[in-house]
């Protein structure tokens, strides 16, 4: 198919607003239990260099922070910049897969009132924390109307991140059984990088998958550019250039992923260096982040998820069922 010389290829983009006590309480650390946070620093940094771009993204909120009236201000002001909602659960547990098909229920409708209350927006898009997802979840979220799911992560390298996490985290016997399964198995790679609809018992759900590299299946989005980085900022750049012609390439509009931490650094918060690429200053992820953030916007029409979503409605998008170990209640 010729396509028009006016054509720009489109890119979904979207941030895990994930705050500081989940990532504690993920990792196993003292302390989560008080909602350490860290959205008073992270959010006006994020919004003034998406403004500077003129860039819409969307962002996936948690509701126990949206329920708390001191992130109330932080949380409106996204809305009011006219960024995109999506729900990122209650609790921020990534083994929500793990959930009966009434927690799961109460953990969304929760999610839901409480950023509704805290931004004015209901959410119609979700996103599981750490990719955590079912056919369970996806049911209730065909239940719900939702009209898109942007859980599922396609990489073989899920079972070399929980290796890691597991080496770093503070976590007792129990506390590994309940994440066996974080980050997702080698099966999780054989799944599609582009947009298609879950198939479910209750209807169907457009699924909006993170981008990884074509074929190879490695992580690109912005935390882990910011790791290359470490090594070799010529490297990450490189990378991150070779990745956007693999997806022009292959007719992949990509879904990127970024993260509050790829823009907070060591002289932000001294908690977190679990977290790669934590050990460097604000100002030296900040260079590179922008650097990605001009190069994604330079080659494609960078939509939120939701309008993206929007482009999809009419598309002949192939369907699947949903194919989840059957694990938990």
């Amino acid at each position: 198919m010729i396509r028009p010389a006016a054509f720009r290829p489109r890119a979904s983009l979207s941030l895990d607003l994930d705050n500081k006590w989940s990532y504690l309480k993920t990792h196993g650390d003292a302390g989560w239990e008080t909602l350490p946070s860290y959205l008073d620093i992270v959010v006006p940094r994020v919004l003034k260099l998406l403004a500077d771009r003129g860039l819409t993204i969307t962002w996936f909120v948690v509701g126990q922070d949206a329920a708390l009236d001191r992130n109330r201000e932080a949380l409106k002001s996204i809305a009011d910049a006219g960024h995109e909602i999506g729900n990122h659960s209650f609790h921020h547990e990534p083994w929500l897969h793990l959930y009966s098909r009434g927690q799961i229920a109460v953990e969304l409708a929760r999610a839901e009132d409480a950023i509704e209350s805290a931004t004015g927006i209901r959410p119609d898009g979700f996103r599981g924390p750490g990719y955590s997802l079912s056919e369970t979840v996806l049911d209730i979220l065909v239940e719900r109307g939702y009209r898109y799911d942007a859980s599922t992560f396609p990489t073989y390298l899920g079972p070399l991140a929980r290796a890691y996490y597991f080496m770093t985290a503070k976590l007792s016997p129990a506390e590994r059984k309940r994440r066996a399964k974080l980050f997702g198995t080698l099966a999780d790679g054989h799944r599609p990088l582009k947009p298609y609809r879950w198939r479910t018992e209750q209807g169907s759900i457009l699924e909006i998958p993170v981008t990884t590299l074509p074929l190879a299946k490695v992580p690109l989005h912005l935390s882990y550019l910011l790791y290359l980085g470490r090594f070799s900022r010529f490297a990450a750049r490189r990378y991150f250039r070779t990745a956007m012609a693999f997806c022009r390439a292959a007719n992949l509009e990509p879904s990127i992923l970024l993260h509050p931490l790829d823009f907070l650094g060591s002289d932000d918060d001294a908690d977190l260096g679990f977290f790669p690429a934590m050990d460097r200053p604000a100002a030296w992820k900040l260079d590179l982040a922008c650097e990605v953030l001009d190069g994604l916007a330079g080659q494609f029409d960078v939509l939120p998820m939701g309008r993206y979503a929007e482009t999809l409605v009419s598309a002949k998008l192939p369907t699947r069922r949903p194919d989840f170990a059957r694990i938990g209640p």
